[in-house]
């Protein structure tokens, strides 16, 4: 008894010491912000300031969040509530209703506005009513935020306005989609997440605000996309046309592009009260788990032929999936999906943006993202397993010794390097807080009842009243599925039934999930055969049917270079690159490729290409962003571009803090690119733009790196002076160039 007293105090210390670390991590990420960035949308953790679009940089796609709204405040209010952090919530609330304004020139992503500013209202309104009629506090509040959620609502809708229903995925919040004024409705895509990510916050505000408006839009999106779904495999792809409702990627998985739309069926259902949802889900669910699951791994699949894989990477969003997992009671493939990630983060500390199914580095970057915390919180609950807690202090850790700042927590650039990124998003204060501080926390210290609300994708708490306040719409329909139901098909998990006070059975799960990376096993351990072996099945499905020619996970990538070769340059800056997976292979051209490089309109190259005369015979440089690779060098290549040199939109990142990588396709066949295509980080690129912009005319040749002019062998070194003195006389040139200058002129017969 004295021991079991012992370990009971010691475990509650561990809980109470874990809280208060949370708390004051918590503190020291929104007091930066609200000191060094407020009113702006972001901070900017390393340069201690805010992020204010336009003022900065363009990031591409990322800074469509980015409204002039205050966004990290609004996305963090009902965190302060769920965090007994009473006061500064009143104090934030006030705040938002006199500074924050709507009617901005500006184009925003309306998925992103969605789930972050307009949930965030929401959550915030139902918390302040919350507290307004307890009688303690927020007794002047008259529903302004409501009022504010209603506004953003109504300048939200014009981007449903299409022939499918599907909405346009970005709008301007002062001019809508069609005004000429708008900069925006050109796009003809957008991803299955982005329409299928409404209902929710829609919903919630059309039973909170009286007006059906919302509602309707966001089924309408919702029943499009059941209906466009392939009836063979009951699958979805990524990318879809917003007119006529045609998929543009095929590849269909768990992670980015499709995540959240898979999460709203099942908690539309919750939030709601409608069958509908839960029926698709269900049927989407049971798919999913055929082809998608091949536990511990979730692996993209074509749509149209889901038995076979489409890459041999996975995207850190999927990291959510065992949540979702939880609320269905299906936790065994929920376990083993978890301890895999538990296992890459072990690695490097954080998950990486993608990681290759043997859990190496694909794309390094780590933006603080919080689905892991997530679905370690819903583990935790469903299980009672101490074993999540560990979990959940290891993720704390990690992010004070490996993103904590000064002025806040900064994103990785770069597992592998550490390097950090001058970032901090909101949903870092958003999410993450909520579901570490919930995790060490007991239903009686919270300040609401935890089981009366539903997390949004954003985390932010909607009452799962709602269902009573509006029936369910009559509409919609789903016809009869031929999978077999199981247990929890149409009833809500109990964690009594699944785990009957027994969390060793989760244990068993995990233990078998252990060792997939290779970390924990002693010296003398056998390599992980499992792996291997699963590794080999992946790759003869990959030779089937590939997004991309697979380069062999040991091959390095070739690195590649732009060299300036027109004056003043004549070959001095060489630039490095990253290759592509598709399109022509540079390293079989003797003598690279050359081209003057003209910017693309639109720069990011994802709609009509305004100056296609301009690009005809020349090398297009385009930003990184907004669509994928292989669809900008589609557009660029019929507008008549001889290759094309991408652009990262990651502020600040380069070739000597981050390793190449090499572009990957878009899930369809890739053999009409025929262009070569080459990658530069911000850094690189900033260079060649600012080369561009001073002297307007640029040739470049785009070459391996071994085959850069000027390279020379000690031999050739030794016969430079035999050049020197019959170089004809060019302005500015200095003698040591001369050499380059001769190849470059011999080799491309270019007079200067």
């Amino acid at each position: 008894e004295t021991v079991t007293a012992a370990h009971s105090f010691l475990f509650f210390y561990f809980f109470i010491f874990c809280r208060d670390q949370i708390l004051e991590m918590f503190d020291h990420a929104y007091n930066s912000y609200m000191d060094y960035a407020y009113p702006a949308d972001e901070l900017m953790p390393l340069s201690c300031r805010g992020r204010v679009r336009g003022l900065e940089p363009n990031r591409g796609d990322i800074d469509d969040s980015l409204g002039k709204f205050s966004l990290t405040l609004i996305d963090t209010l009902d965190t302060l509530v769920l965090l007994n952090k009473l006061d500064e919530f009143e104090e934030a609330v006030k705040k938002t209703v006199q500074d924050v304004r709507f009617d901005n020139d500006i184009v925003v992503s309306v998925f992103e506005t969605n789930i972050r500013v307009l949930g965030g209202l929401l959550g915030a309104h139902v918390m302040a009513d919350v507290l307004k009629q307890r009688g303690e506090r927020m007794q002047w509040y008259r529903d302004e935020l409501l009022h504010m959620a209603k506004e953003l609502g109504y300048r939200l809708l014009p981007a449903f306005n299409t022939t499918s229903g599907l909405p346009y995925p970005r709008v301007n919040l002062l001019y809508g989609v069609v005004n000429p004024l708008s900069r925006t409705g050109t796009e003809s895509d957008t991803c299955t997440a982005c329409a299928g990510t409404m209902i929710l916050e829609f919903a919630a505000l059309s039973r909170l605000s009286g007006d059906p408006i919302f509602e309707e839009h966001a089924r309408k999106a919702m029943d499009v996309l059941w209906e466009k779904r392939q009836r063979g495999s009951d699958l979805v792809g990524t990318v879809i046309n917003i007119h006529n409702g045609d998929w543009v990627r095929r590849d269909s998985g768990v992670g980015a592009g499709i995540d959240s739309y898979y999460e709203y069926l099942m908690k539309a259902y919750i939030l709601l009260g409608d069958k509908v949802y839960l029926d698709r889900f269900n049927t989407h669910y049971s798919a999913i788990m055929k082809y998608i699951s091949q536990p511990p791994l979730l692996l993209n699949v074509h749509m149209h032929n889901p038995t076979v894989n489409v890459r041999s990477w996975m995207d850190s969003l999927l990291a959510f999936f065992p949540g979702l997992q939880v609320l269905r009671g299906d936790l065994k493939p929920a376990i083993e999906t978890h301890e895999m990630l538990y296992q890459v983060t072990k690695q490097h500390n954080f998950l990486p943006e993608a990681f290759t199914t043997e859990f190496r580095v694909h794309w390094g970057q780590h933006p603080l993202r919080p689905e892991f915390a997530e679905s370690t919180y819903f583990l935790y609950k469903a299980t009672g397993d101490p074993y999540y807690l560990k979990v959940g202090q290891s993720i704390v850790e990690k992010l004070n010794t490996h993103a904590r700042v000064p002025c806040g927590f900064a994103a990785v650039q770069d597992v592998r390097t550490g390097m950090h990124e001058d970032r901090m998003d909101s949903f870092f204060l958003a999410e993450m807080f909520k579901y570490l501080y919930l995790l060490f926390s007991e239903k009686t210290q919270l300040p609401i009842d935890i089981d009366d609300y539903i997390f949004t994708t954003e985390a932010h708490l909607l009452p799962v009243s709602l269902s009573t306040t509006q029936p369910s719409c009559h509409t919609n329909n789903t016809e009869p599925q031929a999978h077999k139901d199981d247990l929890f098909s149409y009833s809500c998990p109990s964690a009594q039934t699944l785990f009957p006070n027994n969390p060793t059975f989760a244990k068993t799960i995990r233990d078998s999930n252990k060792y997939l990376t290779g970390l924990g096993r002693t010296q003398q351990s056998s390599p992980v055969r499992w792996v291997t072996c699963y590794s080999f099945i992946i790759e003869q499905h990959l030779k089937l049917v590939a997004e991309v020619s697979q380069t062999p996970e040991h091959e390095e990538v070739v690195a590649l270079i732009v060299q300036l070769i027109s004056p003043p340059f004549l070959g001095r800056t060489a630039l490095m690159a990253g290759p592509a997976k598709f399109g022509k292979d540079l390293t079989k051209q003797e003598h690279g490729v050359k081209g003057s490089i003209v910017k693309s309109v639109p720069y990011t190259a994802c709609g009509p290409i305004e100056n296609a005369v301009e690009l005809q015979g020349h090398i297009a440089l385009a930003l990184r962003g907004d669509c994928m690779f292989a669809a900008k060098a589609r557009r660029l290549q019929e507008a008549g571009a001889t290759g094309v040199i991408f652009i990262d939109h990651r502020e600040g990142s380069s070739s000597a803090e981050t390793p190449l990588f090499q572009m990957v396709g878009d899930g369809e066949p890739t053999d009409d690119i025929t262009v070569p295509l080459v990658f530069l980080f911000s850094k690189e690129g900033a260079t060649l733009t600012a080369a561009l912009q001073e002297h307007h005319n640029v040739d470049v040749l785009l070459l391996p790196k071994e085959k850069q002019i000027g390279k020379e062998s000690p031999v050739e070194k030794a016969q430079t002076f035999c050049v020197h003195p019959t170089w004809p006389s060019v302005p500015g040139l200095d003698p040591s160039t001369g050499k380059q200058a001769a190849q470059i002129s011999q080799h491309y017969n270019i007079q200067f």
